[in-house]
C-alpha cells in the first residue's frame, strides 16, 4: 500500500525564553537530496540529540492534529502540519501500525524507521503549552523517527510504500515499554531485540538493566526538573 505524504524542511531560529531550535518548518514541493544525514536545507539545532544516522527524519501522523486540536481548542488552528516539527506527514500510519525496523521505499531512497520520537520540552516553548512533550509522551502520539539505508532523490509526488518488516514490536509497544510500565527485564529484552532499534534507545534500554532503574525524564520534557 502507499502512503502520499507531504514534505517539510526547517532552519534554526532563535525562541524567547527557550533554545536555538529548527522545529518551525515549511512544506517542499517537488523533489530533492535525500542523504544519510537528513534532508537537503533541514537543520537541527543540538545534533546532540536532534539529527544523526538514526534520527535522519521525523515523521508524525497527520491525524493525530484532531486529538489536540480537541485537547486545546483555544489553539485548534495551531495544530497542523507541521507544527511538531516534522518533515514527514501523512494519513494512515500512526504508532499501531508501523513497526520498529520498518523499512519504506520513498522516490529512490529507503528509509527504515527506528524509534518513536523522544519529545522535549522544545514543543512545550513551540505552542505555548506547559506540559504538552508530557501529554504527548503520555499519549504515546509522538511520531517516529528513521534512518536512511539508501540515499536518493525523493519529494513530495513520491508516497511512501512498506518494503519489508522485520519485527513485530510496534511504537506503541515501544513507547509502552519504555515509558508506560515500570521496570521489566523481559520487556526491555523483547524491545532490544527489535532488529533496527536505534543505537540511543539500545543504549537507554542497557542501562536500564544494570542499573535496575528508570533514568528521570524530566531534564527532557521539561528541561530540567519540574517545578
Amino acid at each position: 500500500m502507499n502512503y502520499p505524504i507531504a514534505v517539510f524542511t526547517g532552519a534554526i531560529r532563535d525562541y524567547p525564553g527557550g533554545r536555538p531550535s529548527a522545529i518551525a518548518k515549511r512544506a517542499v514541493n517537488g523533489t530533492l537530496m535525500l542523504t544519510e544525514r537528513g534532508l537537503e536545507g533541514d537543520e537541527q539545532a543540538e545534533k546532540g540529540i536532534h539529527g544523526g544516522p538514526d534520527r535522519a527524519l521525523c515523521h508524525y501522523p497527520r491525524e493525530h492534529y484532531a486529538h489536540w486540536a480537541r485537547e486545546f481548542p483555544a489553539q485548534a488552528e495551531r495544530f497542523a502540519a507541521p507544527s511538531f516539527g516534522e518533515n514527514l506527514s501523512s494519513a494512515g500510519l500512526t504508532e499501531e501500525n508501523v513497526f520498529i525496523g520498518d523499512i519504506f521505499r520513498w522516490g529512490d531512497a529507503l528509509i527504515q524507521v527506528t524509534q518513536p520520537r523522544s519529545p522535549c520540552f522544545k514543543v512545550n516553548f513551540h505552542f505555548a503549552i506547559e506540559d504538552l512533550s508530557q501529554r504527548m509522551q503520555n499519549a504515546a502520539r509522538v511520531g517516529w523517527l528513521y534512518r536512511i539505508i539508501a540515499a536518493g532523490r525523493v519529494g513530495s509526488d513520491a508516497p511512501l510504500e512498506l518494503a519489508s518488516r522485520i519485527s513485530d514490536v510496534s511504537l506503541r509497544d515501544a513507547a509502552a515499554i519504555a515509558w508506560h510500565t515500570p521496570f521489566d527485564d523481559k520487556q526491555y529484552l523483547r524491545l532490544l531485540g527489535a532488529a533496527g532499534l536505534s543505537a540511543s534507545w539500545t543504549r537507554t534500554l542497557q542501562k536500564r538493566r544494570l542499573s535496575g532503574e528508570i533514568e528521570d525524564f524530566s531534564r527532557r520534557l521539561w528541561g530540567g526538573a519540574r517545578r
